[in-house]
C-alpha cells in the first residue's frame, strides 16, 4: 500500500492503456512502415453517437390537421399521417375514471341520463368546435387540442416532448377566436419555436397536383365550395348541409321504424328541445356504413345521341331489365340496435336508406325559390359558385373539381352532385338571369335581335395585299410581303419556352379529379420548404397575441425582401417584425 501511495505521489508516468491522450491521438499517425495500411486521423463529431431524436428535432416538422371531429398528425415529407385521434366523450374523463372498464358500466344508456338542452347536446361531445363562438368555451377547445395532441405524440409518433416546429392545416373559414385558442394552447403547452399555417383548400389543390381547382368540402358542420386559382382562394360559398344533418336524418329514419314500446313518451318534445331514441354513436355508424345516395336520373349514358340513333348491342333477351337493375322494394336490410330501451332489430327497405342523403343534401321535393342562401342544395351551390367566377378562372376550375370531406364517402353522392351540376349547365348555360322573362327572351328570336349585336359574317375573309404594298419584294417570280414573312427565332424566347409545359391545358369541360388529401398536400409543401400562408414565432405570439398581427394589405412587400449587401440583415430583421395571420386575419 505504501509503495502505491509513494509511486503516485512521485509523479510517475501512467500506464499506456490508462492514458486518455493515447486513445484520442494514437501513435499510429507516425507510422514509418509503408507496407502497413493506415488511415489518417480525423476528428469525429460527438453528435454522431448521440440520440437520433436530437437530430430529428431540428429538421422534422410536425404536420397537424385540425377538423371538426378529428386530429391528424405526422412528419413533413410523409405520404400519409402517422395517426388520427377522434374527439369523443371518452377524452372528457378525469384522471382515475375507469368506469368504461368496469363490469357494471352502462355505456349504452349513459347518454339518456344527460339533460336535454336542444339538438346541440347530442353531438356536442363528439366535435371540437362549432363556428358560432357566442356559446363556445374557448378554454375547453384549447384543452381538447392539448389532450388529443399529447395522445397522438405518445401513441403514434413515439417521440419526446422536445419543442419542434409545427405546421397546422386549418379551414380558411375558422373564426379568429378559435384560431387564437388553438395557437395559445400549442405555444404555451408544447412551446414550438414557430407555427406555420396552411389553408385546407390550397393544400388539397397541391395534393391533387394542380394549380387551380374547385374544392367541394362535404364537411361535418357545413359544405364549403372554394375556388382556388393559382394557389389563391378567389371565391367561397357555403351551405349548412353537411354530415351533422345527415346523421340527424338517419336518426329520424330509424326512429320512425322503431316499435312503439322502444320509443319515448310523447309530449316531452318541443321546439327548443328534442328527444332522441338512439345514441349518436349508433346513428353515426349506420350513416357511415349503410346510407347511400340515388343516382342521377338523366345520367350521361341515358342521353340519346344527337347525330342519329344509338347503336344497339347484342344481348340475351332473357336478361330483362329487372335482372340488371333489381327492384329496390325486394331488398331489405336488417339493422340491430343496441342503444334503445331494449336491444332490437328492425328491417328497412333498401330504398329507405337513401332518404337521409336525399333530405340532407338535395331536398328535390321543394322548389329553388324556397331555399335561403345558407341552405342551398349542393348541386345548386356548386353551379352558383362556378357562375360567379370570371371566364378564365371558371374554365380551369370546372375541369378540376375535387370532392373531399367525410360525407364524400357516401355511396353515389359525388356522382349525383356531378350529374346534376352538368344538367344545370346544359339547361341554363352561364346566364345568371333566370325566370319567365329570361326564358321568353331566349325563345323569341325577334327580342334577341334587338340587343344591337352585329350580325356574324358567314365565313372568314381573305386579305390580299396589292403588289404596290410598301415593304414587299419579288423573288423568283413570287411576291413576298411583310405579312407573310417567316418569324425569326429569338434565342431568349426559346430559352424561356424550355421551362414551360407545352401540353394543352384541359379546360372548359366538366371533370372531377382526385387528391391525396389536405394533410399530404401540406406535408409536401413543408418538405419542399415552400412559403406557407403565415408563419408565427413563439415570442411574438406570447408578447402580443392575435392583436400583434398585421393585415396582409398593411405589409410592405418591398421591405420584406432580404439582401446580402450592406444593411441587408438589418432590413431582414425589420421585416420579420411584421407578421400576418393570412386569410384568418383579414376580417
Amino acid at each position: 500500500m505504501s509503495g502505491l501511495g509513494s509511486g503516485s505521489g512521485a509523479g510517475t508516468t501512467p500506464l499506456p492503456h490508462r492514458s486518455v491522450a493515447n486513445i484520442r491521438s494514437p501513435h499510429t499517425s507516425g507510422n514509418t512502415n509503408p507496407s502497413t495500411p493506415s488511415s489518417s486521423s480525423r476528428p469525429v463529431p460527438s453528435s454522431s453517437f448521440g440520440s437520433p431524436s436530437s437530430l430529428r428535432a431540428d429538421e422534422d416538422i410536425l404536420i397537424l390537421e385540425l377538423g371538426s371531429r378529428k386530429l391528424q398528425i405526422g412528419f413533413a415529407g410523409d405520404a400519409c399521417p402517422r395517426g388520427t385521434v377522434w374527439f369523443t366523450p371518452s377524452q372528457l374523463r378525469r384522471v382515475g375514471d375507469f368506469r368504461d372498464w368496469s363490469s357494471e358500466s352502462k355505456t349504452n344508456v349513459d347518454w339518456k341520463t344527460k339533460k336535454v338542452t336542444g339538438e346541440k347536446w347530442w353531438t356536442r361531445d363528439h366535435e371540437l368546435w362549432e363556428y358560432d363562438v357566442r356559446e363556445v368555451d374557448l378554454g375547453l377547445i384549447g384543452d381538447k387540442v392539448e389532450r388529443a395532441l399529447r395522445e397522438a405524440l405518445t401513441k403514434y409518433m413515439l417521440i419526446d416532448s422536445r419543442p419542434r416546429r409545427m405546421a397546422c392545416v386549418l379551414p380558411s373559414s375558422l373564426p379568429l377566436p378559435m384560431l387564437s385558442a388553438v395557437l395559445d394552447s400549442l405555444f404555451t403547452r408544447f412551446q414550438p419555436p414557430t407555427i406555420s399555417l396552411f389553408s385546407s383548400p390550397v393544400a388539397l389543390t397541391v395534393g391533387a397536383g394542380v394549380r387551380s381547382a374547385l374544392i367541394v368540402d362535404l364537411g361535418w358542420r357545413e359544405t364549403v365550395v372554394t375556388s382556388v386559382y393559382e394557389f389563391r382562394e378567389v371565391n367561397t360559398k357555403r351551405s349548412v348541409r353537411g354530415g351533422r344533418l345527415l346523421v340527424e336524418q338517419t336518426h329520424k329514419l330509424l326512429a320512425r321504424h322503431l316499435p312503439e314500446n322502444q320509443k319515448k313518451k310523447e309530449g316531452t318534445t318541443s321546439e327548443d328541445t328534442q328527444d332522441y331514441d338512439l345514441s349518436f354513436e349508433e346513428c353515426n355508424d349506420i350513416a357511415t356504413r349503410m346510407v347511400w345516395c340515388k343516382p342521377h336520373l338523366s345520367s350521361p349514358k341515358a342521353h340519346k345521341s344527337k347525330e342519329g340513333l344509338p347503336t344497339l348491342h347484342e344481348q340475351d333477351e332473357s336478361d330483362s331489365t329487372e335482372a340488371e337493375f333489381p327492384t329496390e322494394a325486394s331488398k331489405t336490410a336488417r339493422i340491430p340496435l343496441q342503444s334503445c330501451r331494449s336491444p332490437t332489430t328492425i328491417e328497412l327497405p333498401w330504398a329507405a336508406l337513401a332518404e337521409p342523403s336525399e333530405n340532407a343534401f338535395f331536398d328535390s321535393q321543394y322548389s329553388e325559390s324556397s331555399f335561403d342562401d345558407h341552405e342551398l342544395p349542393l348541386p345548386l351551390l356548386v353551379y352558383r359558385s362556378l357562375l360567379q367566377l370570371p371566364l378564365d378562372v371558371r374554365a380551369l376550375c370546372m375541369s378540376r373539381i375535387i370532392f373531399t370531406g367525410g360525407c364524400a364517402s357516401v355511396l353515389g353522392l359525388r356522382g349525383r352532385i356531378f350529374g346534376e351540376v352538368s344538367k344545370l349547365i346544359e339547361e341554363r348555360g352561364w346566364d345568371g338571369v333566370q325566370g319567365k322573362g329570361a326564358d321568353q327572351m331566349r325563345a323569341n328570336p325577334k327580342l334577341q335581335g334587338k340587343r344591337g349585336s352585329r350580325p356574324a359574317v358567314s365565313g372568314p375573309t381573305s386579305v390580299t395585299s396589292p403588289p404596290e404594298a410598301v415593304g414587299g419584294q419579288e423573288q423568283d417570280g413570287v411576291w413576298h410581303d411583310a405579312a407573310n414573312t417567316a418569324h425569326e427565332a429569338c434565342p431568349v424566347e426559346e430559352q424561356l419556352a424550355r421551362g414551360q409545359d407545352k401540353r394543352p391545358r384541359v379546360q372548359g369541360k366538366m371533370r372531377a379529379i382526385e387528391s391525396v388529401g389536405a394533410w399530404s398536400g401540406a406535408s409536401l409543401i413543408a418538405h419542399l420548404k415552400a412559403a406557407p400562408i403565415a408563419t408565427i414565432e413563439r415570442e411574438a405570439w406570447l408578447q402580443y397575441g392575435a392583436a400583434g398581427a398585421s393585415k396582409p394589405s398593411e405589409v410592405d412587400q418591398k421591405s420584406a425582401r432580404q439582401s446580402f449587401g450592406p444593411g441587408g440583415l438589418i432590413r431582414g430583421s425589420a421585416a420579420n417584425n411584421s407578421w400576418t395571420l393570412g386569410v384568418w386575419g383579414v376580417n
